[in-house]
């Protein structure tokens, strides 16, 4: 349903319609804009450039379907080191349930801003559960075009009690059926850096959290002016994240300059090693699309660091140890800024 036609005629008036009145960028969106209010327009170097694209260059696609095939490991270990992302098929995530969430997905966002809104900041009966906007409209200079839920795991009652109907039991489904993906992704790449044996305590500190987010970029006007999602690295142990099929997800190439495309497969889900690379999302002026990103993260209160292992040969730490609730703070209190989230974590001599 389109919201009521108002006239937003100053920076408050769209900050107002589109934050605390829950209408996010699809209620700027229906109104059939014709020009991007100044507030989302990204300063140029923020923008997406098509001639920063590197044509027929592309992440590795792996197939899953003999996951205990030495050259399956291989492949996603060199992935995970050389690119820090890369497409899966044929992972035993069920077709059906990726269909479900994307149907989900747009369900909700098909909701009155009314009952979205039961969901935002002020609004939310936890703070597990939250709709917002953009990605921190405190500290954004300009804003991203994008609205999204956010939805953290604790059990399957409290999901099941406050989580929105429109989608709790499709986000379930989906993240549960992502388990043993995720289960043997991590047992590859530990084995791969020399971690052997993934106990109970080293399964806690790489997945002890889980958090699903629904992204909704609806039709832009000038999709060449903002992003749907600025230039950043995720703060996840893994993402395991589900496009639909319009496409928008670039990431960083090797040079540190050019963006690659990750063209949507059907059925795929797409990995990212968490604070491994940049990747942003652009805007789109034809069609609205979704995606559903799946983190991965350590408990709050873990303390993050090199794995001993890692460190054996005698090679010397990059990164300190840190609590990992303060670095998720960190990433949560700026805008988006490339990978300079990860630096919190460097120890000072680099």
């Amino acid at each position: 349903m389109a919201p009521t036609t108002v006239l937003l005629s100053d920076f408050s008036d769209v900050t107002d319609f589109v934050v605390n009145q829950g209408n996010g960028v699809k209620g700027l969106s229906e109104m059939g804009l014709k020009a991007l209010p100044k507030q989302y327009i990204q300063p140029l170097e923020e923008r997406f450039s098509e001639k920063k694209i590197v044509p027929h260059e592309s992440i590795p696609i792996i197939d899953m379907s003999k996951w205990d095939d030495p050259e399956v490991a291989k492949s996603i270990c060199d992935a995970a080191e050389m690119w820090g992302f890369f497409q899966v098929v044929n992972h035993r995530v069920p077709l059906q349930v990726l269909d479900r969430v994307k149907a989900a997905t747009h369900r909700f966002f098909g909701l009155s801003a009314a009952e979205k809104n039961k969901y935002s900041k002020e609004l939310s009966p936890s703070n597990n559960v939250r709709f917002g906007t953009s990605f921190n409209t405190q500290a954004e200079k300009a804003l991203e075009w994008k609205d999204y839920l956010s939805l953290f795991y604790v059990s399957d009652d409290e999901a099941s009690a406050l989580w929105p109907p429109a989608c709790k039991d499709e986000v379930l489904e989906y993240t549960k059926s992502s388990e043993v993906l995720i289960k043997q992704l991590l047992k590859v790449l530990m084995k791969g850096l020399k971690v052997e044996g993934t106990d109970e305590a080293k399964e806690a500190l790489l997945m002890g959290s889980v958090r699903t987010n629904l992204n909704y970029y609806p039709i832009c006007p000038n999709p060449e002016l903002t992003v749907g999602v600025g230039r950043h690295s995720d703060v996840s142990t893994l993402t395991i994240l589900l496009q639909d099929d319009i496409g928008g997800l670039y990431v960083r190439g090797n040079d540190g300059e050019s963006w690659i495309h990750v063209p949507p497969i059907s059925g795929s889900l797409v990995i990212n090693i968490g604070d491994a690379l940049q990747i942003m999302s652009n805007a789109n002026g034809s069609s609205n699309r979704i995606s559903v990103p799946i983190f991965i993260n350590p408990r709050p209160q873990d303390t993050i660091g090199p794995f001993p292992e890692v460190l054996a040969s005698g090679e010397k730490p990059v990164y300190k140890q840190v609590l990992y609730k303060d670095y998720v703070k960190h990433f949560f209190r700026k805008a988006h800024d490339g990978k300079k989230t990860v630096d919190f974590a460097k120890l000072s001599i680099f």
